[in-house]
């Protein structure tokens, strides 16, 4: 008995050793098989880097691809700018050249905006004579002799007698000689007046206005008159009437229509102005007959045989061009704005004139973001010229390219991100996927190792016949047929779960009663399984429907659910199946009370290699195809796999299959 005793001893003592050297070399085996699947950890930080890197060394060439681009349009407008201040300059030198060869051939311009003077030494002659409000000098004007009127005014200064010098001006009026008819109307419209006779006196104003240019004392006798008329139509408070007469006299003021001097302009203009009919004369056309009036003296002091000068008049910027002789000379005086109205065009340009002190005088008063400065010297023209760009501001322009641009550049990087995010994404789930294919290889190695160990050792031990207690071979021989089935249904499990994924298992389907096909599963699974304690409670209608389903590929999935309702509940020795209609599809269910999933994993379980945290901690034996195979079978029949489960409460899965009708 003591050899039998210090044999078993020593075999139990092998058997331990074997194990624990396994467990080492499977210990290593696992950590061999991580390091071989487990792609770089910094992978997705290099990604990373390497996206912003890329991002950034876009965004840097796109912001020197605008800087460029804005450099090459700033050159591009400068040049533009300059041939068009070139082209400007010459225009108006063509325009002043035409002007002056007309005056040197003594032809008047035929301009709306300019005016032309013919000076001689007797007479100056203006075109269009409505532009000269007043003249530098007139001709001397006939005057009737004194005596004429000399009865007439002492009858009316001396002796007050104001009805006798009506009398004697009404038979002066009705003279022949225009000069003495109207010095008389223009006598006795006044000795009306001082009679209170105002509208006899306004009969007489209207018949001596008639007389139009005859002269009483250098002044038109229609002017005289018109303006009396307003007088006496302002001293018998006739507003309306007055308003209308003042205004035609100021109109005829600023047309030209009388030669008058600058005083006796002023003298008019500001009496028609004073009874509310104009603005005391046209600023342009004052300037332009003071201008005249300065050309007329400068000619007669130093007549110079050509000339063009800018002058400042009544603030007005003035041009002046003459040709001639000291016999004769033709001048012309026009706006400078005017002379830009006649260049052509320019969609892009706008010519601005400026005097030597930089006071503008013509063009646009705006600053244009870039100008091209062409001086009096440079031209010999009377301004300075500046051409400025009207194209919309090249900041606004080159903004708008480079909101293009950075779309552009937008769109690549929301590529590249979007690229990099699926490389990234790509590559985690190829990590995982190595990462469960690691967990796979390791817990397939370990389901074939435990077997396969167990084997050995119980052949090694028979084979040396060190066993020698019949019961004891007979039980050794009982575990080597156990181990076997063991590893026939791994083998069989694997070979499954890989036609599955490949889709290359045919279906049978046929009509299945639920309840048979739960009851042979179930007798089965207890007849194969290794605890003698374990139950399985089953429930459910006798007459359900039949499903329509491969008897042998529900089988498999129910049987997977068994076993992992037997593996997860070591505590307890009772799980529950049953059927019941639901709709048009059969409900089979199993439950446990195991430890339960986590609802963060309940839609993960389903997936190939994925196994639960509670199984890993709890190092319960399992590969993690179990569940996949089962979504697969289901899946190929038009049913649904469902799972219900609670941590510390166990879980339910519900295989709902369609039944024969619904097929």
């Amino acid at each position: 008995m003591a050899g039998k005793d210090h044999t078993e001893k020593r075999q139990v003592s092998d058997t331990r050793h074997t194990f624990r050297s396994y467990n080492e070399s499977l210990v290593l085996e696992r950590t061999w098989l991580r390091k071989w699947f487990q792609p770089p950890r910094h992978l997705l930080v290099v990604l990373v880097a390497i996206t912003v890197v890329s991002a950034t060394a876009l965004s840097w060439l796109g912001w020197r691809m605008l800087e460029q681009d804005r450099a090459v349009e700033a050159q591009r407008e400068q040049e533009r700018l300059e041939h068009a201040a070139d082209r400007g300059v010459r225009a108006l030198e063509r325009l002043l050249a035409e002007a002056e060869e007309r005056l040197g051939n003594r032809v008047p311009l035929p301009d709306k905006d300019g005016l032309t003077l013919i000076f001689t030494r007797q007479t100056m002659e203006a075109l269009p004579a409505s532009r000269l409000f007043f003249h530098p000098s007139l001709p001397d004007h006939p005057e009737p002799p004194g005596t004429v009127f000399a009865a007439g005014e002492a009858a009316e200064f001396r002796e007050n007698d104001l009805p006798r010098a009506a009398q004697l001006f009404r038979e002066l009026a009705r003279s022949k000689d225009p000069l003495i008819r109207a010095g008389a109307l223009m006598r006795l419209g006044r000795v009306l007046r001082k009679s209170n006779q105002a509208e006899a006196a306004l009969e007489v104003y209207a018949e001596m206005a008639a007389l139009g240019e005859t002269a009483v004392g250098a002044i038109p006798a229609e002017l005289l008159a018109r303006h009396a008329l307003s007088s006496v139509l302002e001293q018998l408070k006739r507003n309306e009437a007055l308003r209308r007469e003042a205004g035609s006299l100021d109109r005829d003021l600023h047309s030209g229509r009388w030669k008058l001097t600058r005083g006796q302009y002023e003298f008019y203009s500001g009496e028609s102005a004073r009874m509310g009919g104009g603005n005391a004369g046209n600023l342009e056309g004052i300037a332009t007959a003071r201008a005249a009036a300065a050309l007329w003296e400068e000619w007669e002091r130093n007549a110079t045989p050509r000339g063009r000068r800018l002058v400042w008049i009544e603030a007005t910027p003035l041009l002046l061009v003459w040709r001639g002789s000291p016999e004769r000379q033709a001048a012309w005086i026009v706006q400078s704005e005017h002379l830009l109205k006649r260049l052509p065009a320019d969609r892009d340009m706008r010519l601005t004139l400026t005097d030597a002190e930089g006071r503008l005088v013509a063009g646009a008063t705006d600053r244009a973001p870039r100008r091209v400065v062409r001086t009096a010297t440079e031209t010999q023209l009377p301004w300075t010229v500046q051409a400025g760009s009207i194209r919309p501001d090249l900041d606004a322009s080159s903004f708008r390219r480079g909101r293009l641009v950075a779309l552009g550049l937008a769109v690549m990087l929301v590529f590249l991100l979007a690229g990099s995010y699926f490389v990234a994404r790509a590559v985690r789930r190829e990590m995982e996927v190595a990462r469960l294919q690691s967990d796979f290889v390791s817990a397939v190695s370990h389901e074939f190792r435990t077997p396969l160990t167990t084997m050995r050792q119980l052949s090694e031990l028979l084979a040396a016949g060190r066993v020698p207690l019949e019961e004891r071979r007979q039980q050794y021989y009982d575990l080597l047929a156990g181990e076997s089935r063991r590893l026939q249904r791994l083998v069989e499990s694997l070979l499954n779960f890989g036609k599955l994924e490949a889709d290359a298992r045919p279906y049978h389907f046929e009509p299945l009663d639920p309840r048979a096909l739960v009851e042979n599963v179930v007798s089965e699974f207890l007849s194969q399984i290794s605890r003698p304690d374990c139950r399985i409670e089953m429930s459910g209608e006798k007459d359900s429907a039949r499903v329509l389903a491969d008897p042998e590929a529900v089988s498999l999935a129910l049987r997977n659910l068994l076993d992992n309702a037997v593996k997860y509940s070591p505590g307890c020795q009772t799980v529950w199946v049953d059927w019941a209609r639901q709709g048009e599809r059969i409900a089979i269910r199993v439950r446990d009370r195991g430890p339960g999933i986590p609802a963060a994993e309940q839609k993960l379980i389903f997936r190939r290699f994925v196994r639960g945290a509670a199984a890993m901690a709890a190092n319960i034996r399992g590969t993690g195809v179990g569940l996949a195979m089962v979504h697969h079978v289901v899946k190929a029949h038009g049913g649904e796999i469902l799972v219900e489960s609670e941590p510390g409460v166990g879980s339910t899965f519900t295989m709902l299959l369609p039944t024969v009708t619904s097929a």
